[in-house]
């Protein structure tokens, strides 16, 4: 090529165009790091191989099916929206395995965007407790917003963080450190499997603006978790979908406060569909809690089960902020020991609106249904209660503590069974009402079912809410003429 502006632009041309992908293969027992990594049969051997590259757009990183390693897996580069890095797995057999041995975090994703991480097993577990440890870690550290981190099918578990909430451990943590615009957008945490994780199982740790945005956990199943289940703290607009959560709070000091899912300092959260049981304790305890520095909190679609401090938490201090959270469509089954209570309003809260919601209380409960208690000055004000259905099945009790609330509203409710300390003029109704199945909880979302109002029998119809959405717990639409059954759920169809 003899023109040199002819050459010029063509070395330009080639520089401009993107690299092609590339793909990285490790594996711990027949890798070498002096390989170039690009086939399983010159497969990279370590961690610190995987830490040495930049990964670049449309790259997958790819860890040998049934191979392990101990150490920090904290891989750099960040892919595009259109290009994410991938890193997962190759082969046949049980997933990849990072162990972290007692470090801090067993995989740490600091200012990585678009960013997929699947199909891996993580564990970290030292010869004691630590302080803030992990197994997965995400951080956006003074480097502006870190967008498009997804993380699916990861198997995590045994993590032996430190159990004090202001030390906390987590099996997937992510948090945003003040400064340079720091926060999320468009993180996904979905279909992993979180089990043995102390402090907690998914949670999110904030220090005020900007918030994250975006933020979506959907559909993982958390079991034993030493305190919180689902914690948002900090973002704006979550959601938090199709989650289980089993036995949280099972290792907390009894002085500290944890509970099954819940926002804190958090906008337009919506959560539902999730089902949560077996909480631990009565510090919070409950299956859910609408917290503090929160507005237009929602509850809807869940089932809360068996949860020993009750099912709901509605709570602030003092002058701080919890307004307008909406509780609607939710079913509760045996929640509650007896030094515990169902709902607890503790300290301020304005605007909640709680309807189209099935409690059930068993033969052996014996506990306050509600129970408002002041916090730091700050009290609850206008709960309006509407369309609920209270069942306490015979040889239970439910008390009702309604001081020092102010403006506790009851619109169109039902009870039935033994209610004591309700308002004048509630009416009891002794007999319950006709459901399609037994009363006594059964795991699965589609044991629901089983509390639908029986087919061809007489059950209490509520009144019209004209923002109450268009189905019940299990999807069935509401009737068209504005009469819904009491509770969380119409009839079969």
């Amino acid at each position: 090529m003899h023109n040199p502006i002819l050459r010029a632009l063509t070395l330009l041309a080639l520089a401009i165009l993107p690299c092609p992908a590339a793909d990285y293969h490790v594996d711990s027992e027949r890798g070498d790091d002096r390989a170039d990594g690009s086939a399983p049969e010159s497969a990279w051997r370590s961690l610190e191989k995987v830490r040495s590259i930049e990964l670049k757009p449309g790259d997958r990183l790819l860890f040998k099916a049934g191979a392990r390693w101990q150490g920090v897996l904290q891989p750099r580069g960040s892919g595009t929206a259109e290009a994410p890095v991938r890193i997962g797995r190759y082969g046949e057999g049980p997933a990849p395995r990072i162990d972290g041995g007692g470090t801090r975090d067993a995989v740490l994703l600091e200012n990585l965007s678009h960013v997929v991480l699947e199909d891996l097993e993580i564990t970290n577990l030292g010869e004691k407790r630590e302080p803030w440890r992990t197994g997965v870690r995400i951080l956006a550290r003074g480097a502006g917003p870190v967008r498009g981190v997804r993380l699916a099918r990861l198997h995590v578990h045994d993590v032996n963080g430190d159990l004090r909430k202001d030390h906390e451990g987590c099996g997937i943590f992510f948090e945003a450190l003040p400064g340079k615009d720091s926060h999320f957008d468009g993180l996904v945490i979905e279909q992993c499997r979180v089990e043995r994780t102390d402090r907690n199982g998914i949670c999110q740790r904030g220090y005020g603006w900007p918030r994250s945005r975006n933020v979506i956990i959907r559909g993982n199943t958390l079991e034993d978790i030493g305190g919180d289940g689902i914690k948002l703290w900090g973002t704006n607009g979550g959601l938090i979908e199709h989650n289980i959560v089993r036995r949280a709070r099972a290792r907390c000091a009894e002085q500290e406060a944890a509970a099954g899912i819940w926002p804190f300092a958090c906008d337009d959260t919506v959560i539902q569909f999730n089902e949560v049981s077996g909480t631990v304790g009565t510090r919070d305890g409950q299956g859910f809690d609408a917290d503090y520095q929160c507005r237009r909190s929602l509850f809807q679609y869940n089932y809360s089960h068996g949860n020993e401090g009750g099912f709901m938490l509605v709570c602030g201090p003092g002058r701080s902020i919890n307004e307008d959270t909406v509780i609607r469509y939710n079913l509760s089954v045996n929640d509650g020991v007896k030094s515990a209570r169902v709902f607890h309003f503790g300290g301020a809260s304005q605007r909640t609106r709680i309807y189209q919601n099935t409690i059930v209380l068993g033969a052996h409960q014996d506990l306050p249904m509600m129970l408002f208690t002041e916090w730091n000055g700050g009290t609850a004000r206008g709960v309006v209660f509407t369309n609920n259905l209270f069942i306490v099945r015979p040889g239970g009790r439910a008390t009702y503590q309604l001081k020092p609330a102010e403006g506790v509203v009851f619109e169109d409710n039902h009870f039935a069974g033994r209610h004591e300390g309700l308002p004048d003029g509630i009416a009891v109704h002794g007999a319950l009402p006709s459901f399609a199945g037994g009363l006594d909880p059964l795991p699965g979302l589609a044991a629901a079912a089983a509390f639908r109002p029986a087919a061809g029998a007489p059950f209490p119809k509520g009144r019209p809410i004209a923002d109450a959405g268009t189905r019940d717990l299990l999807g069935t639409p509401l009737p068209r003429d504005g009469s819904p059954a009491m509770g969380a759920l119409e009839a079969a169809r």
